[in-house]
C-alpha cells in the first residue's frame, strides 16, 4: 500500500456544510474509490485554519488517479465548490504532503 497525506481548505463559513456532505458520501462515490483501490480514507478539519489534512492509502498511483476521470467523482467536486476553493476543473485546491515520519 502507498499511503498518501494531502491538505485542502474549506470556506470559513462552511464547515458544518462540508461535514454534512460527508456524512456519509455518496454510495456512488465510496464505490468508486473503494474499486479504484483506497483504503482507510479521512479527512480531518482545522477549524482554526479552515484547513482540511487528508489521509489514504492506495494501491497504485495510477488507479488513484483514474478516480479523477470518473463521472461521479466530476459530479462529486462540482458539488463541493460551493464549500471549497476549487481548480478550473472543479477538482479542490490541494497540495500533496510528504511523508516524515511512519511507525508501522
Amino acid at each position: 500500500m502507498i499511503r498518501k497525506a494531502f491538505v485542502m481548505q474549506v470556506n470559513p463559513d462552511a464547515h458544518e456544510e462540508y461535514q454534512r456532505r460527508h456524512n456519509p458520501i455518496w454510495p456512488e462515490l465510496e464505490a468508486v474509490l473503494k474499486s479504484h483501490g483506497a483504503h482507510h480514507y479521512a479527512i480531518y478539519l482545522d477549524e482554526a485554519r479552515n484547513l482540511l489534512f487528508a489521509t489514504v492509502e492506495i494501491e497504485s498511483e495510477e488507479r488513484w488517479n483514474a478516480v479523477a476521470n470518473t463521472d461521479v467523482c466530476q459530479r462529486w467536486w462540482k458539488h463541493m465548490t460551493e464549500v471549497m476553493p476549487a481548480n478550473p476543473d472543479n477538482s479542490p485546491v490541494s497540495s500533496e504532503l510528504q511523508e516524515v515520519f511512519y511507525l508501522p
